[in-house]
């Protein structure tokens, strides 16, 4: 087997350029190497884990949600107080959606609707209870809901279990 090579602390920098580069081009897995390079070397880098979370999130595209969105998950519980965990698992959370909308079929409409609620309402707690200038939550925010707003296929459940479809899971904050 071949042995892996330890990145330099002077070549993070580039090699998170190269990291988004990556994620540009749909190639998730190349950048997601890079980030776990860089947290052999720098195990708590915010923005290394950062990248790393949306490079799984970018897997979903692909029909990889699992393990990508527990591994994502697992991210989140690592960053830092200057990041807003909230706004993370939002960011998740409607990828999520997004992957059922793709994916079709029955219930997709019903599934994709739990999932974007969960992504708003954790984009509603990164307004209230994050930096208050970072306005990518709002972004993030009006983004599900256009999405609501313009697929009449993504509604609730009408029937009278709470929650069916969804996975559990515990929400860090």
């Amino acid at each position: 087997m071949a042995e892996i090579k330890a990145l330099s602390q002077e070549a993070i920098p580039e090699a998170l350029k190269m990291a988004e580069r990556y994620r540009l081009l749909n190639e998730p897995d190349e950048a997601e190497s890079i980030c776990l390079d860089i947290l052999t070397i720098a195990p708590d880098h915010q923005e290394a884990l950062i990248t790393l979370l949306l490079s799984l999130t970018d897997k979903f595209r692909d029909k990889r949600l699992m393990p990508a969105f527990d591994q994502a998950k697992e991210i989140v519980d690592q960053l830092g107080d200057a990041h807003c965990k909230s706004y993370y698992l939002g960011v998740i959370f409607e990828r999520r959606a997004k992957y059922h909308l793709r994916q079709g079929g029955p219930g997709a409409g019903t599934v994709a609707h739990g999932w974007l609620v969960k992504a708003m309402d954790e984009f509603k707690d990164a307004l209230t209870n994050c930096d208050p200038d970072n306005q990518k939550a709002v972004l993030r925010f009006n983004s599900c809901t256009r999405l609501l707003n313009n697929n009449p296929e993504i509604k609730p459940d009408s029937s009278d279990q709470t929650e069916p479809l969804l996975d559990s899971f515990d929400t860090p904050h």
